[in-house]
């Protein structure tokens, strides 16, 4: 039974329908979310929050207002007040390793064309830059090297003095949309549906200085470019509109893995696989994607797709996660994920792994259709090698966590302390292990009338 911490909001309408995949009951053994703070400050669409600490976090959006929040208590820290438009994108800026004192900041871009530095200290705006020619899109920080970049029309090199280090010329008729670092001091910029590789080189006018060069362009994808991910040091992953896939060396920024199809897999009860085309791009476009040391994790129109890195093929799946388009998606410990829709609602997923049974013949169109079928050979081998032995998994739902009444945007994962929701409904909900709660009131009480039994002894 879900448990409300905060009176006075209203409860949640229109979020009865489920998915017509999997739907549970009142009764969800695994999941622990059972109580859940409603915080509310926000007058308009909050669409990003970003993690400061082990126990703090911001909130932005349409309102263009920042809030910084405690994510144990739900205590509102500070409201901070300097953008005139919608916030487009946020980032956390934490101290360099050789600084002493711990000064986190935050990065705001805005639609009124600024960025402000906000200390998450004292809640104060620490400088704005307002020499922006068009609306910042995506920010990056750059821990290693201590500088940050900016995204749009242009890309910007910052230091934490807010110097301007260097910037490129203007890169296309698109703007950057979103960055992800690489190793060498590269970045990848993804600009329509072009991938444009930078590298970051020391200026020759001064060593404290940077210059930003651009190496090369990556024309594999046939639409826009929707999500980057970085997955380590030698792999990043990028996904289109259209539903293409491609993994990347991150060394060298070749294509190791291409889906140059529109995709929508859907995996049967039965051992054999295959890969139905959809001819709807809304259904396969890759809104979002995160990674772990294995897997890719892909939030693919209404569904959410388990893709292994090593086997080269999508390993799980649920094609109908949510009722409307999976907006965000991450993986948690013990080999859950969650994700998050347009629909409202929010789902806590398990993956499996089933008995292990020998595969049936794999057909040629689904090898072909990740890039495999370039060579008649390769197809055969890597045919056979999938009939000799296929591990398959499912994705079980666990929880479904209902609170929102419109859009949920995207979400942190806090550990202990519980997990955070944002929405289109202004509204943020801190959600919490029922049965930690209730150990630490208990343990809360105890002690307080242990504190009594002291001082009612001492007179």
């Amino acid at each position: 039974m879900l448990r409300w911490l905060m009176g006075g909001g209203r409860e949640p309408q229109g979020l009865s329908e489920k998915s017509s995949m999997q739907s549970l009951g009142e009764e969800q053994i695994q999941n622990p979310y059972t109580e859940l703070l409603v915080l509310k400050g926000h007058h308009d669409i909050v669409r990003f929050l970003v993690q400061i600490d082990d126990c703090r976090f911001a909130s932005a959006g349409d309102d263009g207002v920042v809030f910084l929040w405690n994510a144990q208590t739900g205590e509102k820290l500070f409201e901070l007040h300097g953008h005139t438009h919608k916030i487009t994108a946020i980032a956390a800026f934490p101290s360099s390793g050789a600084c002493e004192e711990k000064n986190h900041l935050i990065l705001t871009a805005s639609a009124d064309r600024t960025v402000i530095v906000w200390d998450c200290n004292s809640g104060r705006e620490v400088q704005k830059v307002s020499c922006f020619h068009s609306t910042v899109k995506c920010l990056t920080v750059l821990q290693r090297l201590d500088v940050w970049l900016s995204g749009g029309s242009d890309l910007c090199v910052w230091n934490r003095k807010l110097d301007l280090l260097c910037k490129t010329s203007h890169i296309t008729d698109a703007d950057i949309s979103a960055l992800v670092e690489l190793p060498k001091n590269c970045v990848a910029a993804a600009v329509g549906k072009e991938l444009i590789i930078f590298r970051l080189v020391v200026s020759t006018e001064g060593s404290e200085g940077w210059d930003v060069l651009e190496v090369k362009r990556l024309a594999d994808h046939q639409d826009n470019i929707l999500s980057l991910v970085s997955v380590n040091d030698l792999t990043f992953v990028t996904g289109s509109h259209v539903g293409e896939l491609i993994v990347w060396d991150a060394l060298n920024w070749i294509s190791q893995v291409c889906d140059c199809n529109t995709w929508d897999p859907s995996f049967h009860t039965v051992t054999q696989q295959e890969i139905k085309l959809s001819q709807n791009q809304h259904e396969v476009s890759i809104q979002h994607l995160t990674s772990d040391a294995e897997c890719v994790f892909a939030a693919v129109g209404k569904g959410i797709y388990v893709y292994n890195l090593q086997m080269k093929r999508v390993i799980a799946c649920q094609r109908t996660a949510h009722d409307s388009i999976v907006l965000h998606i991450a993986r948690l410990p013990n080999r859950q994920l969650v994700s998050c829709s347009e629909d409202g609602s929010v789902r806590i997923w398990e993956l499996r792994e089933k008995q292990q049974l020998p595969a049936e013949p794999v057909p040629t169109g689904f090898l072909n259709m990740w890039g495999f079928g370039r060579a008649n050979k390769q197809v055969s081998q890597t045919a056979k090698k999938m009939q000799e032995s296929t591990t398959t998994y499912s994705l079980e739902l666990i929880g479904d966590l209902i609170g929102h009444s419109s859009a949920v945007q995207m979400f942190l994962y806090f550990s202990e302390l519980g997990l955070v929701t944002c929405s289109a409904d202004h509204l943020i909900i801190l959600w919490k292990d029922g049965e930690r709660e209730s150990r630490l009131r208990s343990l809360t009480l105890f002690q307080k009338l242990e504190q009594n039994d002291d001082l009612q002894l001492r007179f």
